[in-house]
């Protein structure tokens, strides 16, 4: 049967940023069209660009996407059969409001990170209330990562159960190139791909580099995209460090497919992580990753294999793990992008996502 389909994103649209979960949106949306469902999107804020030319986008221009699609719909007499959420929270009296003024089937995708050292207590007992009251008026709860699903159980209860499941991100396999340096080859060229906040740990990166001997620092080039609200705290940091021949800030970049395979190693020092799409990425273009502990990096990252892995906030020994890799006592001699081709590409992840559609 032919759904009418809303799918709410709390995620700005710009071209600087073509990831991931721009691919997917796009997947996706044309293979439910295809099935002959209609779909309309809502996303936080859009800025008009060719590679989302063929879908329907509502934008709240920066305003409660949540407020503003539920004021939209009445405003514009809309009722769906299906709403589907990204990146808001898992349960909360939102999906209470849409449940009552159009009864869709609601399935909310959680990309959230949690905080390294867990939520504080007023805030886990309020996520507790929530998983009570409002957890009934979901009807599935995808976690991009086994921690994720795991952690909403913790976060709202274990009632939930019955609603949750896996569905693994996703990436077009073809759109990136491979490596072709050998990856003792000198100088070692490090990339870094994130969000320029605290969370995302870079400072430490910057301090693991500061504890290297100046002759591992001539032998190495780190190259840093992304942008963010951290990102002068970071440039002061360098600059405190004299890192200015080492590390370069490139900024936002849709170019990255391109540009991975250049690299010897990608560096994501994190500490809050679902199911990193940069790590995929990374792999994908036979780039093997240094990374954190946390969320879901260890069931993409096995040590020593297709990476390493190292404890959040350790600059010890993120900077023993360069330190190795320059001095060439460790390491990643066989292909690590093969896992990804048979398990994470962005075919497999729409049609695990279609499967949900399907069995409503």
């Amino acid at each position: 049967m032919k759904k009418s389909i809303a799918i709410i994103c709390e995620y700005n649209l710009f071209p600087e940023r073509i990831g991931g979960m721009d691919r997917f949106f796009v997947a996706f949306d044309k293979t439910l069209r295809g099935k002959g469902h209609s779909v309309q999107w809502f996303f936080k804020k859009v800025e008009s660009f060719s590679f989302y030319e063929n879908i329907s986008i509502i934008s709240s221009e920066n305003r409660n996407v949540e407020g503003y699609f539920l004021n939209y719909c009445k405003q514009n007499n809309l009722k769906f059969d299906i709403v589907i959420t990204h990146f808001l929270q898992p349960v909360s009296i939102f999906f209470k409001r849409v449940k009552l003024q159009m009864n869709p089937y609601i399935i909310n995708i959680d990309h959230n990170p949690r905080p390294l050292n867990g939520f504080p207590f007023k805030k886990r007992l309020k996520n507790k209330i929530k998983g009570i009251l409002f957890g009934k008026y979901v009807d599935k709860i995808v976690g991009v990562s086994k921690y994720t699903e795991q952690h909403v159980l913790k976060n709202f209860g274990k009632h939930l159960k019955n609603k949750t499941v896996t569905i693994y991100n996703g990436i077009a396999i073809s759109n990136f190139k491979k490596q072709f340096i050998e990856r003792e080859d000198a100088p070692f060229k490090f990339i870094v791909i994130s969000h320029l906040r605290e969370s995302k740990g870079i400072q430490d990166l910057l301090g693991a580099l500061n504890k290297l001997n100046n002759k591992n620092k001539k032998s190495i080039k780190v190259d840093i995209y992304g942008d963010g609200t951290y990102k002068n705290s970071l440039l002061a940091l360098k600059e405190s460090y004299s890192l200015d021949t080492i590390v370069e800030f490139k900024g936002n970049s849709p170019k990255i497919n391109e540009l991975l395979y250049q690299y010897h190693y990608l560096i994501q020092p994190t500490y809050m992580e679902c199911f990193s799409l940069s790590l995929l990425e990374s792999l994908a273009s036979n780039v093997p990753v240094i990374t954190t502990t946390v969320g879901g990096n260890p069931e993409i990252i096995k040590n020593g294999f297709n990476g390493y892995l190292f404890e959040p906030k350790d600059t010890n020994a993120l900077a023993k793990i360069i330190t190795n890799i320059v001095n060439q006592e460790k390491t990643i001699s066989t292909k690590v992008n093969t896992l990804i081709e048979q398990e994470y590409t962005l075919e497999i992840m729409v049609q695990n996502h279609l499967k949900l559609i399907e069995c409503i």
